[in-house]
C-alpha cells in the first residue's frame, strides 16, 4: 500500500527536500504541502492523507492546534511532528492534541523516513530513552501540574495492566516489560493493546502520558 503524505511546514526548502527524497522512495507518497496549520487542516480534509509530517511552530495556527483539529475530525489521519526537541516548548502539548510521535529535524533522513511508515501502521514513534526525556522535560515545567505523590486507581484495568502501563510509562518497550514481569513478549502486547482500547488512547504515546498524570509515573529528582 501507498502512504500518502501531507508536508506542513513553513519553511519552503523542508517541505521541498523532504518531497524530493519521499519521491524516491517506495510505498511513499507526497500528496500536499501546507506552510501554516490552517492550511494543514484544510488539505487533510481535500486530500485525505494517512500521514501529515507536521512542523510546530508555523505563522497563524500553529502545528499543535491543527494536530488537535485534525486528530480530532473525521479524517482518520495520523500525525507525525517535525520538530527540534531541545528547543521547542511545545512538544507535550502536540502529544496531547493526538500526535502520534515525533522527529527531530537533525535526525538521519532514514530515521525520518522510517518513522512515518511507523506511524502509517498505526503504532506510536516513541523510543524508550526518548521517553524518558519527555518525562524529564515536561515534569519540571511551572504549566505541567505535577502528578499526586501517591498513584491513583485506574478504573477498569486489572493489576497486571497496571504493572504494564506504569512500566511503559517509565519507556519500557515490549521486550523489556516482558523481561520485568516475566511474561512472554506476545503477552506484553496484548497487555497494551487493551490498555489502549480500555484508555481510550491512540498509541502508546498517549498511555506514556497517561501513565505520568496517574501517578503512575514519579517525576525525575
Amino acid at each position: 500500500m501507498t502512504i500518502r503524505i501531507l508536508l506542513a511546514d513553513d519553511q519552503p526548502l523542508v517541505r521541498s527536500g523532504l518531497r524530493v527524497i519521499m519521491a524516491d522512495q517506495p510505498g511513499l507518497e507526497v500528496v500536499g504541502e501546507a506552510a501554516t496549520g490552517s492550511e494543514a487542516v484544510r488539505l487533510v480534509g481535500d486530500l485525505r492523507p494517512d500521514v501529515v509530517v507536521m512542523d510546530i511552530r508555523m505563522p497563524g495556527m500553529d502545528g499543535i492546534e491543527a494536530t488537535r483539529l485534525i486528530t480530532t475530525g473525521p479524517a482518520a489521519t495520523r500525525v507525525l511532528v517535525l520538530t527540534t526537541f531541545d528547543e521547542d516548548d511545545y512538544v507535550y502539548g502536540a502529544l496531547r492534541a493526538g500526535a502520534s510521535g515525533f522527529v527531530l529535524k537533525d535526525m538521519a533522513l532514514d530515521d525520518i523516513l522510517a518513522a512515518v511508515r511507523v506511524v502509517a501502521a498505526g503504532d506510536a514513534l516513541i523510543a524508550p530513552g526518548v521517553t524518558r526525556r519527555l518525562i524529564a522535560d515536561f515534569a519540571g515545567r511551572a504549566e505541567i501540574v505535577a502528578p499526586p505523590r501517591s498513584p491513583r486507581p485506574v478504573e477498569g484495568i486489572t493489576e497486571r495492566e497496571r504493572e504494564v502501563l506504569t512500566l511503559v510509562g517509565r519507556g519500557r518497550s515490549n521486550t523489556e516489560i516482558a523481561e520485568e514481569l516475566f511474561i512472554t513478549v506476545a503477552t506484553a502486547k496484548s497487555h497494551v493493546s487493551r490498555l489502549l482500547t480500555k484508555l481510550g488512547a491512540r498509541d502508546r504515546v498517549q498511555l506514556v502520558i497517561t501513565a505520568y498524570e496517574m501517578g503512575l509515573v514519579a517525576p525525575p529528582r
